[in-house]
């Protein structure tokens, strides 16, 4: 540095002058110092974080606030509401709490449902109210009023009524009824966001559907919510949930039958569910016996070996000997190696497949009305699908030369059939054939 460009020295200033620009400097090299300091050897800005200090966890004076809320309002939710709402305490920090107060009046030991021995409690819990519609409606809309002002509670609610579900067997009786009211009217009032499956998979647990303690709580449940809302409501619930095929799974281990099933609901007064339960059962058994048919025609099985198979599964499912006749049929058709376009193709196929198997159809065609039901099925079925639709005649005379249909059942059908399905068209094609038999029958 040239000796011009210095600072004029202490000999030619006067103390008074000097003072003030040393210290400038001073504040100057120091602010440089600083900056420096804080940039890292290539010369960039690091930057600084503010940190955040976090006030420590403290859920007791939280449900207290919550309490007096309660208290100074004397349990009114819409006055209970409206203080919340103008309040500043810690929601996001403390939802758990917050439901545990509205639910049982206080806040609960960490891991237990029991109340906590040291916080305050209100009397105008959810636990505390009358086991009725109209009393805990109110609870339902309040709960339903929060959440659309504070959404993300629904995390909260859904791990309150976890804990709670799980822990029936420590509440009262009543206490679990008015739960199960609270439960069906949140799913009938559509509670914002609550999953179905939060209520339906903490009930399974062992011990709680062992004593009985689940099957009562779901009836209640499945009572209260079948007043406002329909049947196919509920299993869209359960289905959501994942529970529309396993009601047995709410019934103790020793009850986990389809007559046990009928007999509970319809004592509940529940028929409407037991008619459902009956019907979906029903098709989950159909559907079990027309693939081991299935598999059976496919491997080419013979005809007696299939038929004591397939009369087993009937017996053990109690099917109706109508609805057997029905499946034959179907799973005969479905079996077949259709060929596309070529229509003498196909029904040399379908005529292949009925002479093939007319002895599985003979052993369960064993009345009049049960050959009359076929012939509803193979006419409705050559109506429905084109490829067949010219070959009723000739399915018809194949079915009677191989005896499994009668005269008098094919006659009673061409005078008084009452399937209407393109009957007219064939009556007309089937015509040529009744002639023939009542010929042979003035013969004899």
């Amino acid at each position: 540095m040239q000796p011009d460009m210095c600072l004029p020295s202490y000999s030619y200033v006067s103390n008074k002058f000097i003072s003030p620009i040393l210290f400038v400097c001073m504040l100057w090299i120091s602010d440089f110092s600083v900056r420096h300091a804080l940039c890292n050897k290539r010369g960039q800005r690091i930057k600084t974080r503010k940190r955040n200090i976090a006030a420590p966890l403290d859920p007791s004076s939280f449900s207290d606030a919550i309490v007096q809320i309660y208290l100074d309002n004397a349990g009114d939710l819409e006055l209970v509401a409206k203080s919340i709402e103008s309040s500043d305490l810690n929601f996001s920090r403390y939802g758990d709490t917050f439901f545990e107060v509205v639910f049982i009046g206080v806040r609960t030991q960490p891991g237990t449902i029991k109340p906590e021995e040291e916080g305050e409690r209100h009397p105008y819990s959810l636990i505390d109210c009358a086991a009725q519609r109209e009393a805990i409606l109110p609870y339902v809309l309040f709960i339903q009023k929060t959440l659309r002002r504070r959404p993300f509670l629904i995390k909260s609610l859904e791990n309150v009524m976890r804990k709670f579900l799980q822990s029936l067997e420590f509440f009262e009786e009543n206490e679990r009824q008015k739960l199960a009211i609270f439960t069906a009217l949140a799913f009938s009032q559509k509670l914002s966001g609550l999953p179905p499956e939060t209520v339906f998979q903490p009930l399974l647990k062992d011990n709680l559907v062992a004593k009985g303690i689940v099957l009562s709580f779901i009836t209640e449940f499945f009572k209260e919510y079948l007043k406002e809302n329909s049947l196919d409501d509920l299993i869209a619930l359960l289905k959501k949930g994942k529970m529309e095929d396993n009601l047995l799974e709410f019934f103790p281990s020793g009850k986990r039958t389809s007559e046990a099933l009928s007999e509970h609901f319809t004592k509940e007064g529940l028929t409407s569910l037991v008619e459902y339960n009956t019907k979906k059962m029903f098709e989950v058994k159909l559907k079990e016996i027309k693939s081991t048919l299935t598999t059976m025609i496919n491997e080419e099985a013979e005809i007696s070996e299939v038929t004591e198979v397939v009369k087993q599964q009937v017996k053990d499912a109690k099917f109706p000997d109508i609805e057997v006749v029905r499946m034959l049929w179907d799973v005969l058709m479905e079996a077949v190696q259709w060929s596309g376009k070529n229509q003498q193709q196909n029904s040399n196929s379908a005529l292949r497949q009925v002479n093939a198997w007319a002895g599985l159809m003979n052993a369960f065609c064993t009345s009049g009305k049960l050959e009359l039901e076929l012939i509803y099925k193979v006419q409705t079925q050559c109506y429905e699908d084109a490829k067949l639709m010219k070959l009723f005649p000739e399915i018809i005379r194949s079915l009677y030369d191989q005896d499994v249909l009668a005269e008098d059942t094919i006659l009673l059908w061409f005078r008084k059939g009452s399937n209407q399905k393109g009957r007219q068209s064939f009556v007309k094609a089937l015509e040529p054939f009744v002639k023939w038999l009542e010929e042979a029958e003035e013969e004899e």
